[in-house]
């Protein structure tokens, strides 16, 4: 059935036609109704048929004014964050964990926001609140009752609450483990922060920076993780804090949280120390657990093993095999177990860089030298007259600059500008050149076993990096210790949606990263455009590369509003 418009002469007539076919099979049109002349009908008429055929249909009547569209909302990257963190329990752990009579607002929602904030466009508390207004839907929020104080009482809540979160976090990641957990990695970082102001029990401390190379504001952030790169705790520390001081505490943590028999500890080169592996060896005593080690000697202690590096250099040099492969030994230091593992193509080009650079400055040395040579001479050149005092303040700012105190010598106390290269320390140098050494208790692995175990260390570090850049957890700007508290746990809860994300992503074998998954998916947005009195709610429809994303993951795809 259809409209027909039937002419006759110059007159025109609107008519309802059904369409059939008769006994034979031939098609056949048979008038239904005629509703008049069209040219008399008028506008006012015929809209008024449209709209009566539209509501015999079901069908929303013919607009009767333009729509209006809201703004866009991103929707489709929240969605697979809150389908994963329901999926992993989160929601209901931390709820449990953040129950308040007191509080008239949904505590666990907030940090969800924040935590979800931090994955997609990370910004700060006060820009949670706008971001969740203005640029997103989230399920489960209603942004509109949301306000910037309940974030920070959330974030207090959070705080006040640590040690059961962390607990009820642990719990609901226990399936994702190894069930012996047997071997963690553990790494500090620093954390820029912002303020001058000095407050009691500080955690803002001017230390080493490992983000500008040089003394900053921060806190240090511990962190442990799993073999497989799951994040499974973390510790605040002061900004000036030893990274041998770190480590005890947090795995006493660690051990509260997890019931561990045996624990290998992997860590970098800052956590070397005899305190250290005597506090290991000793927390393993007391708590009945076999604590283990693979701990890096930090390069500025290998001149302590000059005369054990000399024993083994024989033994190292009379390896065959291709010069960027690993060449791997083992000896004893101490009575504990001594890896080497050396590698003549990393080891050359680390001596073709130090002498690149002692060029540099043995150049600029000689440039000053030979100025003040032809001032002495009567000769005046461009610039400034230089002084003897002068060039030993621009060289050793050089030697500084390019950390090479320890190869070149100047004599300050010398009335005349001269400085020396230390061939025994350069040579020294050069011996040492492309080794690694690792201090372990294990007894059970082979060198290249250790070696490896310690490679993979380098995986902590791309998290520190997820930290700082897709979840920039810093420059922070909060005063208070309890707040800063809160801000590291809100990034470490990110960092552990983030690893699942690509856990997941590895195990089908997807090239996709996490942060690339969730910029694919935030383009599925909600829509809404309001016709007359009505609102109609839309999301858009998957591309095929968003529907593989969504398979990939095993997290069913968002339903269009009814």
């Amino acid at each position: 059935m259809y409209v027909r418009v039937s002419k006759s002469g110059n007159r025109s007539y609107l008519q309802i036609v059904e369409g059939y076919r008769d006994e034979a099979g031939r098609v056949k049109q048979k008038v239904i109704a005629n509703l008049g002349r069209l040219d008399k009908m008028g506008e006012k008429n015929l809209s008024a048929l449209i709209h009566g055929l539209q509501r015999a249909a079901g069908r929303p009547e013919m607009l009767p004014e333009p729509p209006k569209f809201d703004s866009s909302k991103t929707f489709g990257d929240v969605w697979v964050l809150h389908q994963l963190w329901h999926e992993l329990g989160l929601s209901d752990a931390l709820r449990r964990a953040l129950r308040s009579s007191r509080r008239q607002f949904d505590a666990e929602a907030l940090v969800r926001a924040m935590v979800f904030n931090r994955l997609i466009d990370p910004t700060s508390e006060i820009g949670v609140v706008e971001w969740l207004r203005a640029e997103t839907s989230m399920p489960g929020i209603d942004p509109e009752a949301v306000h910037h104080m309940q974030h920070m009482r959330a974030m207090d809540a959070l705080e006040e609450n640590k040690d059961a979160v962390e607990q009820a976090v642990a719990n609901q990641l226990h399936p994702l483990l190894d069930k012996d957990l047997s071997v963690v990695f553990y790494d500090v970082t620093s954390v820029r922060i912002h303020g001058t102001a000095q407050l009691e029990d500080d955690l803002r401390a001017y230390g080493q920076s490992k983000d500008i190379h040089g003394i900053g504001r921060q806190f240090a952030l511990g962190v442990i993780q799993t073999a497989e790169g799951l994040p499974i705790a973390h510790e605040v520390f002061e900004g000036n804090v030893a990274e041998t001081r770190t480590l005890v505490p947090i795995l006493q943590r660690l051990q509260k949280r997890f019931a561990l028999r045996r624990i290998v500890i992997v860590a970098d080169r800052g956590l070397l120390s005899l305190d250290n592996v005597a506090a290991l060896e000793e927390l393993g005593r007391a708590q009945g657990v076999c604590v283990d080690y693979i701990l890096a000697v930090p390069a500025r202690r290998y001149s302590a093993f000059a005369e054990i590096l000399r024993e083994v250099q024989p033994a190292l040099d009379s390896a065959d095999g291709p010069v960027d492969q690993d060449v791997i030994t083992e000896t004893l230091w101490e009575e504990r177990r001594l890896v080497i593992a050396h590698n003549a193509a990393r080891a050359a080009e680390q001596t073709a860089a130090r002498q690149s650079i002692i060029a540099e400055l043995d150049a600029l040395g000689d440039a000053l030298a030979r100025k003040l040579d032809a001032q002495d001479a009567g000769e005046n050149g461009r610039g400034r007259r230089s002084s003897d005092r002068g060039a030993y303040q621009r060289f050793h700012k050089a030697l500084l600059e390019k950390q090479m105190t320890r190869f070149i010598k100047t004599d300050l106390g010398s009335p005349s500008f001269t400085y020396s290269v230390d061939e025994e320390a350069l040579e020294q140098a050069e011996r040492l050149d492309g080794k690694l050494l690792l201090v372990t208790s294990l007894s059970d692995m082979t060198p290249e076993e250790v070696v490896h175990r310690y490679r993979s260390l380098a995986d902590i570090e791309r998290g520190f990096r997820v930290l700082k850049s897709e979840i920039e957890i810093a420059p922070v700007y909060h005063r208070l210790p309890d707040r800063i508290r809160a801000h590291a746990l809100v990034c470490f809860l990110a960092l552990v949606l983030y690893r699942i994300l690509r856990m997941r992503l590895r195990a089908a074998q997807s090239p996709v990263s996490p942060s690339r998954l969730l910029k694919s998916l935030g383009r599925i947005q909600k829509h809404t455009v309001h016709v007359g009195a009505n609102a109609y709610h839309g999301i858009t429809r998957p591309e095929p590369e968003q529907l593989d994303l969504f398979r990939t993951l095993n997290i069913e795809l968002p339903k269009q509003p009814a």
